[in-house]
């Protein structure tokens, strides 16, 4: 879920905004590739992602001259980890790092967003989570299958590994989700993760997407490609591309408070309503802007990062910093983020 990193690289590589030319560029992109350093079982490791992000300005502010024009202010990275480039998947901790200092001039582009939150910047363009288009288009069933599961949701509810006292994960929303309704015959929820999980999405008529460590999760792009209306559990929360996909209109707000209550409210919307919604999941525009397709096609996420870079522009000539003038302090942040890769 964290791939959008590799995959804005790849697509950059092969596309006509791309220029080989630096005296022409509008933007300048550094791909890091912090969220593939990874512990020994596979899991993402965004605490050292500081010292490599430094390592890498370093090197490019050394070797060439278009950082230090600007300080960053004409360069865009992608931080895709939970809270985009605080660099740790719990809150608290996250906050408490901030924003690495050295990309406070730069563009963000992060699957994170949260209003008012110190670990989104202005001006971050927020994206969808990666989740694999071919996968997904293998698993489509039939649009006529009826949706005969009610409310449908697979994953953790306790991250107990993480989480030991319980209640801190998700802010207890998932676990409230779970001793609510674990036996209501109206929710289809379970910690399992079935071979038919894309199968079974298709055949609910609403998808839980709560929190998680952040507000964000996979569920999100699932829900909207398989035409399932997306229940967003999240106090709030920024959603990608909201010129391209009416949140409002496709999907239901349930604040964190109220998840006792979700059977009450998912029963109380009128069928029109709900037909409504399903309509407008069914157009494949939103659909497509949700996706990284390899290769790129016309309407998908990375066309939705440009657009959104294009809005940015022109650099006017306020960014380019004076002859010998610093705004960034480079021993700014934690001790340990200091440490050379």
């Amino acid at each position: 879920m964290f791939a959008a990193e590799i995959f804005m690289h790849r697509f950059l590589l092969t596309s006509p905004v791309r220029t080989l030319n630096p005296e022409e560029a509008d933007w300048f992109y550094t791909p890091v590739y912090t969220t593939c350093d990874l512990t020994p079982n596979g899991l993402p490791l965004p605490f050292k992602s500081p010292r490599m992000m430094r390592s890498a300005i370093q090197l490019i502010s050394s070797n060439w001259p278009y950082w230090n024009r600007t300080e960053g202010a004409d360069h865009f990275f992608v931080v895709p980890h939970d809270f985009g480039a605080c660099f740790h998947y719990q809150e608290e901790k996250a906050i408490e790092r901030g924003i690495l200092p050295l990309l406070q001039r730069a563009t963000l582009v992060q699957t994170f967003g949260q209003r008012n939150h110190v670990c989104l910047k202005e001006g971050s363009i927020t994206i969808p989570p990666y989740a694999p288009p071919q996968k997904m288009h293998s698993h489509l069933i039939p649009e006529k299958t009826p949706r005969s599961i009610f409310v449908y949701f697979r994953g953790l509810f306790y991250d107990v590994g993480n989480d030991p006292e319980g209640g801190y994960y998700a802010r207890g929303a998932r676990a409230a989700v779970w001793e609510n309704f674990k036996d209501n015959p109206l929710f289809d929820v379970s910690t399992e993760h079935p071979t038919t999980y894309y199968e079974d999405m298709q055949r609910a008529v609403f998808c839980l997407c709560p929190l998680g460590w952040a507000p964000w999760s996979p569920r999100l792009v699932e829900a909207v490609i398989f035409g399932c209306i997306p229940v967003i559990i999240a106090d709030d929360i920024v959603l990608p591309f909201a010129d391209a996909i009416p949140w409002e209109e496709i999907g239901m707000f349930v604040d964190e408070k109220d998840v006792a209550n979700l059977d009450t409210i998912l029963t109380s919307i009128p069928l029109e309503m709900i037909l409504r919604k399903q309509r407008l999941l069914a157009n494949p525009s939103m659909k497509q802007a949700m996706l990284f397709p390899q290769p790129a096609q016309p309407g998908d996420a990375f066309h939705q990062v440009l657009n959104g870079l294009a809005r940015k522009l022109p650099h006017d000539r306020s960014v380019y910093l004076k002859s010998g003038e610093k705004i960034l302090n480079w021993t700014a942040g934690p001790v340990g983020d200091l440490k050379p890769w």
